[in-house]
């Protein structure tokens, strides 16, 4: 949306209805689970505007919640019948802005590990099984300490860097510090192939040097959603 969104509040209903903008099956691009097959369920709407952020969110539905369901578990499976992908991811947008529970309680009961992406602004009590990978944004104002309950319940920290943007130049310190969480480094994509190579390299020097993992956008590489 490259920041032209407009910024969404969160929504306290319980969690029966669901805005939507598109479930897919693909592979997890970045963070700790690269590689692995997986369901997206892409939420509408986000309470931030990220100039660099490349992902359409917007002109989502409102979908029941057992709309949802079936709809990740028919992208779960092959045309046998039998399921070949068993992780779900939960992003946005910003999950975190609707109710979740629901949904992440009945995916796990339906056998499937469950992963969220959230920039770590908000929160909503989930089950202890979810997987939660949090990528905080800087706003332009810099970014602003991690709530406790989000580092709490945080299985990694994912930073996005780049060698041309100030704001993304280094990973801060926002309260993780000490609490063992697994960082990651990504470089940003900024459309430009030199740039873009520029931001890889700084990202591999932060990682060598702070004992970081590496995120490399594997869906972008491979061409796929």
């Amino acid at each position: 949306m490259y920041g032209d969104n407009p910024i969404r509040p969160p929504r306290g209903v319980d969690g029966k209805l669901i805005e939507i903008k598109e479930i897919f099956s693909t592979l997890q691009g970045e963070g700790p689970l690269a590689g692995v097959p997986a369901v997206f369920v892409r939420l509408g709407g986000c309470n931030l505007a990220c100039t660099f952020c490349d992902t359409d969110f917007e002109g989502f539905e409102t979908l029941p919640l057992g709309a949802v369901l079936a709809e990740v578990e028919r992208k779960a499976v092959d045309e046998t019948g039998c399921r070949v992908r068993s992780l779900a991811v939960i992003t946005g947008g910003e999950p975190m802005r609707q109710n979740i529970a629901p949904l992440t309680s009945v995916l796990l009961e339906m056998g499937f590990q469950v992963q969220i992406e959230t920039n770590g602004t908000l929160m909503r009590p989930l089950p202890e099984a979810v997987m939660i990978v949090c990528s905080p944004k800087n706003t332009g104002r810099g970014y602003m300490p991690l709530r406790e309950d989000v580092l709490d319940r945080t299985s990694a920290l994912k930073f996005l860097v780049s060698a041309h943007d100030e704001r993304y130049g280094e990973v801060p310190e926002l309260g993780q510090r000490g609490r063992g969480i697994p960082i990651y480094v990504q470089p940003m994509d900024e459309h430009d192939p030199i740039r873009n190579a520029r931001n890889t390299e700084l990202a591999l020097t932060i990682a060598a040097r702070e004992g970081y993992g590496l995120s490399l956008q594997l869906h972008k590489m491979l061409r796929i959603p």
